[in-house]
């Protein structure tokens, strides 16, 4: 996901799509622990994803910790 596509979300869509990058990052580490994952790139692309993600998200004030507590 490129920076400007992230910079043209809505706070509702930006807080979706950080959840979901959130948990396609945590399952590309379970993949890669048990020895599933071919494409160990993959790890590096969705850390810096939800980096990003994260970035504009507090950079337009939103609560991170609590807008993906409440799902």
């Amino acid at each position: 996901m490129k920076a400007a596509e992230v910079h043209n979300l809505k706070d509702d869509e930006l807080v979706a799509k950080l959840i979901d990058a959130k948990e396609e990052a945590f399952n590309l580490r379970f993949r890669h622990a048990t020895g599933e994952l071919e494409n160990t790139a993959r790890l590096g692309q969705a850390k810096r994803d939800v980096a990003r993600l994260v970035t504009v998200a507090r950079e337009r004030g939103i609560d991170v910790e609590k807008e993906t507590r409440r799902i």
